[in-house]
């Protein structure tokens, strides 16, 4: 008898995706939804298309200040000594709203060796209060605007810092890389020479499955790329490379047709990392090279004489030296900061790490010629974040004279410092968006969610984000003020 055929059982048809709303689509000061204040809630409804901060910026330091940080004692210091022991900083720049702490005037790279004191000087660094008013704060970033209070934990609150949602799949850099996919060699596309965006230390920020696999960034532990400057493949006669690549496309043919762009992506992946070998093993990723040839107008000595040699510090200059082959994110943590003992103490020294990120980083920024024209101060973008604030509980320190963090207003909101030219060249530098009653700190203003935040650094890189966070628009407040 003939072998009975089993029946064929149709392939199901991918949902077709809707496009909410034109990547353009862009609120003045914050849509509904996109940045709600916290008891009054409302319905996400498009505005009309704007392009104030349409890729304004080409590069972005996103740094989380580890561990959970007590934002209002360092940022929005205006406030009752419960939420800011330390007081307000002195020598404070004119026109600054947003109340720099006294925490801020820790500037140890201004004292000590005379020589290096001089050099730090001349290449154009300072203190903190004195270049508060090239930063704008928003100091009111929330987790979850609608929600009854903050989330506290150190899990759910850094998912929600990662990828905006407590268990959220993509992470923001994966979002940055598939947003400027026609941009970055990344993924599926390798047309571009522009090195994708880089997480430098941490898995959380490479998080990304579907369609978003291809678009994760690299994570890179350390602060050079010597073990990347070989590969297994240069060696192979062309014979051999034909080979194997004819090996990968009948491999790719034999998939069902839904599934061949997941392996065209490891393809097109590999070839791109090949390609990247000459970039990992050029001179210019090499921080700790002591020639005197300038790059970008600054040598690499003069870079650590600037932001240092920590981890954050070292961080920071390779970040500046990938941002020259195009790259345009590169995250990373500075510090420690869940204090819940002796942050009395603690924390007034372990704010030297910030302060002199910052003010290295305005120095540099400044210094360094750019390829497209100008500064790199004027096409990059430094922002601080964590997952949560800081509480001591209705009072300056709790009994073991630190802080902890619960579902209160301290703990609640972050304090976001925005610095760059994209800030300060469109008069926003030393503004305050939204505002907290200092007694208690109840918002008074407008009240942004992290997803805001996300979609708004997104858009001024000039990404196409219309796949991420569809209720939430960006907003234009660090452009004109809106």
């Amino acid at each position: 008898m003939p072998k009975k055929k089993s029946p064929k059982v149709p392939h199901p048809t991918p949902p077709k995706r809707v496009q909410l709303h034109s990547r353009r689509a862009f609120v003045k000061g914050m849509g509904a939804a996109a940045a709600v204040t916290a008891v009054a809630p409302t319905l996400w409804i498009p505005r009309v298309a704007r392009a104030d901060s349409f890729n304004t910026i080409k590069h972005l330091v996103y740094v989380r200040l580890n561990g959970g940080f007590r934002f209002t004692a360092a940022y929005n210091g205006d406030v009752a000594s419960e939420f800011n022991p330390y007081g307000l900083a002195s020598g404070v720049a004119s026109g600054v709203q947003w109340g720099p702490s006294a925490l801020l005037e820790s500037s140890p790279w201004l004292s000590g060796d005379a020589a290096t004191v001089q050099a730090r000087t001349d290449l154009g660094m300072s203190t903190m209060p004195q270049i508060a008013n090239s930063m704008a704060v928003v100091p009111c970033v929330d987790h979850e605007p609608l929600s009854g209070g903050a989330d506290g934990n150190h899990g759910t609150g850094l998912e929600r810092y990662y990828t905006g949602y407590a268990g959220g799949g993509t992470s923001f850099l994966t979002m940055i890389n598939y947003a400027l996919r026609d941009r970055v060699a990344t993924g599926s596309n390798v047309s571009s020479d522009a090195l994708p965006a880089f997480s430098l230390g941490s898995s959380g920020m490479a998080l990304g499955a579907g369609i978003y696999a291809a678009y994760r960034p690299a994570v890179i532990e350390g602060t050079n790329f010597s073990r990347f400057r070989t590969s297994a493949s240069s060696g192979l006669p062309d014979w051999a490379t034909q080979f194997a690549g004819a090996t990968d496309a009948r491999m790719r043919d034999r998939q069902h047709t839904t599934h061949q762009p997941t392996v065209d992506n490891y393809i097109q992946s590999r070839a791109a990392s090949a390609r990247f070998d000459a970039i990992f093993g050029d001179p210019i990723l090499n921080i700790d090279d002591t020639s005197e040839t300038p790059i970008d107008g600054l040598t690499q000595s003069q870079l650590q004489t600037l932001l240092g040699n920590s981890g954050a510090g070292r961080r920071a200059r390779l970040a500046l030296r990938l941002f020259h082959f195009g790259c345009p994110a590169v995250y990373f943590g500075e510090g420690g900061y869940d204090m819940h003992s002796n942050e009395e103490n603690n924390l007034p020294s372990s704010m030297e790490g910030p302060n002199q990120l910052l003010c290295g980083l305005n120095a540099a920024l400044r210094a360094m010629a750019h390829p497209d024209g100008g500064t790199y101060w004027d096409h990059t973008l430094v922002v601080l974040g964590s997952e949560f604030g800081r509480t001591g509980r209705g009072n300056r320190f709790n009994s073991a004279r630190g802080t902890d963090h619960n579902s209160d207003n301290a703990t609640r909101w972050m304090s976001m410092p925005f610095m760059g030219g994209a800030v300060q060249n469109n008069g926003q530098g030393g503004k305050m968006f939204g505002r907290t009653r200092p007694s208690d700190l109840a918002a008074e203003g407008t009240v942004y969610s992290y997803r805001t935040i996300m979609k708004t650094l997104m858009h001024m890189l000039g990404g196409d984000h219309d796949d991420f966070f569809p209720a939430d628009n960006p907003t234009d407040i660090l452009v004109d003020g809106a």
